[in-house]
């Protein structure tokens, strides 16, 4: 396995809501998207029930509001095109 360092833009809220969830699961940053990744190819859920209720506790602490209808609907400034 060879990783490698890479820069990626994300929306703040989500970014938050991912960081908050690596650290409730004591895991890096990069494991978890490394994890969502590998479940989404493979066409499982990455999520348990447990976790996903933690997910929506995050989601409301850092006032994330965007679904996975938002999608590939985001401009630069963060709002949906």
């Amino acid at each position: 396995m060879d990783r490698v360092q890479t820069g990626m833009r994300i929306e703040r809220n989500v970014l938050k809501v991912l960081k908050g969830l690596a650290e409730y699961l004591d895991i890096s940053l990069g494991d978890l998207v490394e994890g969502i990744a590998l479940h989404a190819f493979d066409g499982s859920a990455p999520f348990s029930p447990e976790t996903l209720d933690k997910i929506r506790q995050l989601k409301s602490v850092y006032g994330l509001t965007l679904t996975a209808a938002d999608a590939h609907a985001l401009t630069e400034d963060g709002a949906a095109r």
